[in-house]
């Protein structure tokens, strides 16, 4: 988990050990009283609940089932809890791989971005047994606001996956408005003032608007991440025999966003390729219709 998610454990109290790669990321954390390890397997040594989040599933991949990975590790009864967006598939092999030596694990993926995880107001979804559910909650409770039991082992995935086709669709929705407001010759803050008290009214409209007209696509969730999920969505949808032709769509565009350099970019960077193809550039002087 990144440094904000981590500093509310500390918080609340819970002594934490922690490893990164990038170890500067967690000097503040350790200047607070966390503890550091030189590899996720000496956290495995530290700790009874051990969290990973990182960036793509090969990375999940080796962090517990590498040679030097987490399942080296393992004492009866651990608990291990994966916050990354990953293969439900992968999650049932961890989770299959640990309780082989009497461990467990949770697939639990959140949504929220940099100012939920900032906040502690994330929305968890947690798939596994449903009693080390609720071993682990206060240690849920301390990073987000809603903690939702999804179901066995991959489930909080799947759900996962729901929030990002979900989020997929709204985002070409808002960057498509700002576009149309902007060539109709629209005030856009006027304009935003209504429809965000209506039922357009959303989390993106409240968090990623105004980093777009201000020309802000630092990332609070990566563009590559986000493709990466939209695949993963994908992926399960042709497995499942389903056709997502918003989705895809949405894909293909954020393929062309990364095309413009944009894959470290924030996902409200989607804007980049809309702007492209209709040879406009949104910015906070309206356009004459």
């Amino acid at each position: 988990m990144g440094a904000a998610m981590a500093g509310h454990l500390l918080s609340k109290g819970y002594a934490l050990t922690i490893f990164s790669r990038t170890r500067s990321k967690a000097e503040g954390l350790l200047q607070r009283g966390a503890r550091w390890a030189d590899s996720p397997a000496q956290v495995a040594d530290a700790s009874d609940v051990v969290f990973t989040m990182v960036g793509f599933p090969r990375d999940v991949s080796d962090v517990y089932l590498g040679e030097a990975g987490l399942i080296q590790q393992v004492r009866p009864g651990m608990v291990f809890v994966d916050m990354t967006t990953a293969p439900p598939s992968l999650a049932v092999t961890i989770a299959e791989a640990l309780k082989a030596r009497d461990a467990h694990f949770l697939d639990a993926p959140v949504s929220g971005g940099d100012v939920g995880a900032r906040n502690a107001s994330l929305s968890i979804m947690v798939g596994g047994e449903a009693r080390i559910v609720e071993a682990v909650r206060p240690l849920f409770d301390a990073v987000g606001r809603t903690i939702v039991h999804q179901g066995g082992t991959g489930a909080g995935q799947h759900a996962k996956l729901c929030n990002q086709i979900t989020i997929a669709g709204t985002m070409i929705g808002v960057c498509e408005s700002l576009l149309y407001g902007y060539r109709a010759g629209l005030d856009l803050e006027t304009m935003l003032q209504s429809i965000k008290g209506g039922a357009a009214a959303c989390w993106t409209l409240d968090n990623l608007v105004p980093r777009i007209l201000d020309r802000d696509f630092a990332p609070g969730f990566f563009v590559e991440h986000f493709m990466k999920d939209m695949g993963l969505a994908l992926e399960e949808s042709r497995r499942m025999g389903l056709v997502l032709p918003g989705l895809a769509l949405v894909h293909q565009l954020y393929l062309a966003v990364q095309a413009h350099g944009h894959g470290r970019s924030g996902t409200h960077a989607l804007m980049v390729a809309l702007e492209e193809l209709s040879n406009v550039r949104v910015n906070a002087t309206p356009a004459k219709p």
